[in-house]
């Protein structure tokens, strides 16, 4: 789209967005004229505004003489106006400082990968729990918890420990607990974990009746085991009271929408999912009625993945679509990296 546009109206949607960005109000011809400089009268700012919103980049609010950007005027910008912001040294201290402590689960490590972006941003910040479908096994750990429970510790090759207590009826002796843990590890070792789901009972047809109760309990419990996370316990985010100090959202139902989005994480889930497939690692912007849903409407969304191993999660923003994409994308792009570098180190 910013091929329709000559480098005067560029210039000008640029500095309207920039403007609005910071202000959160209608921006006016005479007011891009005098601050920035361009060599042009408040009357041909005008113009070149007139035609801007004639085209849809920009629209003109109630009875204000100011303009403010359309999706279309945000996505322009975003796609080819906009200059990425370097990160300033202080943030990315802030960020590898995070990363140098010892985390225990995996889930305490992406908790604070959250609350770090949502205090660098000031905006909402999401992370999603990594997929395990293509995860590879590396070793099944059986521990007794007492006469009923038996904890299952599922290692993933990447770095991922997940654990899951099951609960059974039949008392099991030590000795059978240990040679089924070494049963499972010669045949399911090195197996991704949707194969092992999709074959584990054709896996163990052979098995002994001393291994066959623990067995059992593995086949009734296949998916319990060897699936990702909860829908509830995939998604961390943080920062809800960022959102709501925008100019955007001060007024009370605006603050209500807030709130029941973000009580509703299977919608911020399938939208962060969908805004990040097929984009193999790229960084991914979606405005405001981009968004497949219609709460979304007034958000901007972006994501990026990371890496762990062969599986991946996402890291996501949302915020107004008044938010700061250069700097944002670039904060993003930077803690993936990291993240991704520090699953791959340890």
């Amino acid at each position: 789209m910013h091929e329709l546009l000559n480098e005067r109206e560029k210039n000008i949607l640029r500095l309207i967005i920039q403007q609005f960005i910071l202000t959160a109000s209608p921006v006016g011809s005479r007011n891009i004229s005098k601050k920035y400089q361009i060599g042009l009268s408040p009357a041909t700012v005008r113009n070149i505004m007139a035609d801007l919103e004639e085209s849809g980049f920009i629209n003109h609010p109630h009875t204000s003489a100011g303009r403010m950007p359309t999706d279309k005027g945000y996505r322009v910008y975003v796609d080819s106006l906009m200059e990425l912001e370097h990160l300033n040294k202080i943030d990315k201290r802030k960020i590898k400082h995070s990363f140098e402590q010892p985390f225990g689960e995996t889930g305490e490590l992406l908790s604070l990968t959250s609350k770090l972006l949502s205090s660098i941003t000031n905006q909402i910040a999401c992370v999603l729990y990594p997929s395990l479908e293509t995860g590879i096994l590396e070793r099944i750990q059986l521990v007794t918890i007492s006469s009923t429970r038996l904890l299952v510790v599922v290692s993933i090759k990447s770095g991922l420990v997940k654990t899951i207590t099951l609960e059974y009826n039949t008392e099991f002796e030590e000795e059978n607990i240990y040679s089924v843990q070494q049963l499972l590890n010669e045949r399911l070792g090195g197996l991704p974990l949707s194969e092992i789901r999709a074959t584990f009972q054709e896996r163990f047809r052979d098995i002994n009746q001393k291994e066959k109760p623990v067995i059992t309990l593995f086949i009734d419990s296949v998916d319990k085991i060897f699936m990702g996370a909860k829908k509830d316990e995939k998604l961390f985010l943080s920062g809800t009271k960022n959102i709501i100090k925008q100019p955007e959202f001060e007024t009370p139902g605006r603050i209500q929408g807030v709130i029941e989005l973000l009580e509703e994480k299977e919608i911020i889930i399938h939208i962060l999912e969908q805004s990040s497939e097929g984009k193999n690692g790229e960084i991914s912007v979606s405005i405001g009625k981009e968004i497949p849903n219609m709460k979304m409407e007034e958000y901007s969304v972006i994501t990026k993945d990371y890496k762990i191993g062969e599986s991946s999660g996402t890291l996501g923003i949302v915020g107004p679509k008044r938010m700061e994409y250069a700097k944002i994308i670039s904060i993003i792009d930077y803690v993936s990296n990291i993240l991704t570098g520090y699953f791959t180190q340890r």
